[in-house]
Order: C-alpha cells, then structure tokens, then sequence
C-alpha cells in the first residue's frame, strides 16, 4: 500500500520524489476532471512498476491511497 500526492495539470506526466512522510510525489498531465488523473495515475505507476494498481482512497483527493490489484 502507497500514499501518492498527485498534481495534475503538469507539463509532463513524471515521478518527482518521496515527500516527508514518506509519500511520492507525481506530476500528472492529466486534468482531474471524468476520473482523468485518476487513470492516469494507475497507466504509469503500472508502466514504470509493472505491476497492475488500484486507488483504494483518496479518489476525489491529492493524496491517493493505491494498493496492488
């Protein structure tokens, strides 16, 4: 289980860092409109991990929870 702080709206999709209390930090192109950031989110952490991800929290929030499916 991972906490993730999304930003959206960014120039590029990227990992950026793990902030203090240990959570990533990951810009997305993406706008958080329709659940857009959302799937975003799961294409690249499943492309860079290749694992496949769900949210398990934080849907409509910055700070997302995400488990392996």
């Amino acid at each position: 289980h991972l906490i993730v702080k999304v930003i959206p709206r960014a120039k590029k999709t990227e990992y950026v860092g793990i902030m203090d209390d240990g959570s990533l930090k990951i810009r997305l192109r993406a706008i958080p409109e329709d659940g857009q950031a959302n799937k975003e989110l799961l294409d690249f952490l499943e492309k860079e991990t290749g694992v496949n991800w769900e949210i398990s929290s934080g849907w409509t929030s910055a700070r997302k929870g995400v488990r392996r499916r």
